[in-house]
């Protein structure tokens, strides 16, 4: 589409292409973002339950040293657990090893002018006997704190050890991998980021930068176009698989159900159809025959071979006019050689008038009105369907110019009114014209070759049910290995020789294939035989049954 629909401004209208990123670019975030604090959330709790597992393991050390028991028992417990406690923070990096009494006061303390005051925390459940952990806020901070019993042989608790670890020195150990966890994320956003922008900007290339709203205006432009438009679209992939097949195709192609996706073999074309499609070369303006159409089919490319587009154009009344116009016209051209050969007669009885020879003059006209009356007179009495009896007269005319004799046959018999509505008048033409030019064509041929004058013998009655035209002429006949392709488009005596061909000139090789055409569309039959030369017969039922179908069936076979 060259133009579009004026759409909204598009500094308004951000494209799909970087609505897109934008989204992308948020969710990426969130989702690093999100596993940066979950990481961090299960990395705290990791340092955390390693400072309590630390913190218990030193205050039930501590406990459990003899040094310490003893300590607690002498005048003076300060000075041996003072150096003590101190040693063993260090050694085992937590913040503070606090040992005192049972009444809380402390013994030991990193900051030794916290030695004789009260110890900050809970105690009770030691002095229970048990051993746990708590946060807690003392003299140095919030800390990761253990208090934990000192017992002598007997069970007794004689003092009470606390060790912990402040949560500043906690965040301290977490700082490392906090900020390895950060840079992390940060790589991951910012590759995220350059990978979003690059799918991106290939997405509005193949978007050409319009926004969802416009793509969804032309999504609707283009079915609107595909189902309104009369020409027949077909578009092939690269297997020649069926990616989109609109209304007016389906209805010429005769396709039904679900197209989309299947071969373009299995929709059941007519062979020269198939190979004109599934060919490499481009077709234009080439006709071809369906069931019941006449189509003009033209293909070409899509892009470096991705598949082919197909467009189909019905042919088939403009085809059938042009069958009544070359009628019309051979109607014409007969009637101007009648009336050329009717003045030449006129100049005759004038000049033998004039020469006195009156009885001469009377009979010779006599002779000639007999003559030319005698076609006329047989064809209107036998034949009441006036398009056939018109057609007659006039192919007559034109077999006499081309030198061929076109007689009714005795048993020629039709009443005006026995035909149904059903059987148009152009395919009544259709039909019986391209018969008659066949046989001619084919008479004329023949004469050449055998002796004896061109003949064609033409029949029309009604013949039970049913309503028989049948064409005889004089020519070669046709080969019955040939019998299959007669009525194949394109099939001719002009171009390979053989007897009974289209003779049709232009566009030769249509005119059997038309009249197959038309006989199937009525539901009727086409035989091919022999005799002097070639007979065709096509029988038209008059009553079509109501099971069959509009495409009817055609029979082809060979007398014997």
């Amino acid at each position: 589409m060259s133009a579009r629909t004026p759409l909204p401004p598009r500094r308004l209208v951000r494209s799909l292409a970087g609505q897109l990123f934008l989204v992308q670019v948020v969710i990426v975030a969130a989702v690093v973002a999100g596993g940066a604090v979950l990481a961090y959330l299960f990395t705290a709790g990791r340092a955390d339950d390693a400072a309590r597992r630390q913190v218990t393991a030193v205050a039930r050390a501590v406990a459990d040293s003899p040094t310490v028991l003893d300590a607690a028992g002498a005048p003076d417990p300060t000075a041996v657990l003072q150096p003590y406690a101190e040693r063993v923070r260090v050694d085992t990096g937590v913040s503070f090893v606090t040992v005192m009494d049972t009444a809380g006061v402390r013994w030991t303390h990193p900051l030794p002018e916290q030695i004789g005051r009260p110890f900050l925390g809970h105690i009770d459940w030691a002095l229970a006997g048990e051993t746990r952990s708590e946060t807690y806020t003392g003299t140095l901070g919030p800390s990761v704190r253990v208090v934990t019993p000192v017992l002598d042989e007997r069970h007794r608790v004689v003092a009470l050890v606390s060790a912990g670890i402040t949560v500043q020195s906690i965040s301290a150990r977490l700082r490392g991998p906090l900020l390895a966890l950060v840079g992390v994320a940060g790589a991951a956003l910012a590759v995220g980021g350059i990978g979003t922008y690059l799918a991106n900007s290939r997405l509005r290339r193949h978007t050409h930068g319009m926004g969802p709203a416009e793509l969804s205006h032309l999504y609707e432009y283009h079915q609107a176009t595909l189902h309104a438009v009369r020409e027949g679209l077909v578009l092939l992939d690269r297997d020649h698989r069926v990616v989109l097949c609109n209304d007016a195709a389906r209805e010429l192609l005769g396709l039904e159900g679900v197209v989309e996706g299947r071969p373009v073999d299995g929709l059941g074309l007519p062979d020269a159809l198939l190979a004109a499609v599934s060919g490499d070369a481009p077709v234009r303006d080439e006709v071809h025959l369906t069931a019941e159409r006449v189509v003009v089919l033209n293909t070409s490319t899509i892009g470096t071979g991705l598949g082919r587009v197909l467009t189909l154009r019905d042919h088939t009344e403009l085809q059938a006019l042009s069958g009544e116009l070359d009628s019309v016209r051979g109607f014409t051209e007969a009637l101007g050689a009648q009336a050329h050969e009717a003045a030449n007669r006129l100049h005759a009885v004038v000049s033998l008038i004039e020469l006195g020879r009156h009885r001469e003059a009377v009979e010779f006209a006599t002779a000639e009105l007999a003559l030319a009356q005698r076609l006329t007179d047989r064809v209107v009495a036998a034949v009441g369907e006036p398009v056939l009896a018109a057609l007659l007269l006039g192919k007559a005319a034109q077999a006499a110019e081309r030198g061929v004799e076109l007689t009714l046959t005795p048993d020629s018999s039709i009443d005006d009114g026995v035909l149904p509505s059903r059987l148009t008048a152009r395919d009544l033409i259709t039909v019986l014209g391209n018969l008659i030019d066949n046989a001619v064509d084919a008479a004329i041929t023949g004469a050449a070759v055998h002796p004896g004058p061109p003949e064609v013998a033409v029949t029309a009655r009604i013949d039970g049910d049913h309503l028989l035209l049948r064409v005889a002429d004089t020519g070669d006949g046709i080969d019955p290995g040939a019998v299959a392709d007669v009525f194949r488009r394109g099939w001719s005596t002009k171009q390979d020789g053989r007897a009974g061909g289209d003779g049709s000139g232009h566009g030769r090789g249509l005119g059997l294939a038309l009249v197959a055409q038309a006989a199937r569309r009525n539901g009727g039959t086409v035989e091919v035989g022999r005799e002097r030369g070639a007979v065709l017969s096509v029988r038209l039922p008059l009553d079509r049954p109501a099971s069959e179908g509009a495409g009817g069936h055609r029979r082809v076979a060979v007398a014997p």
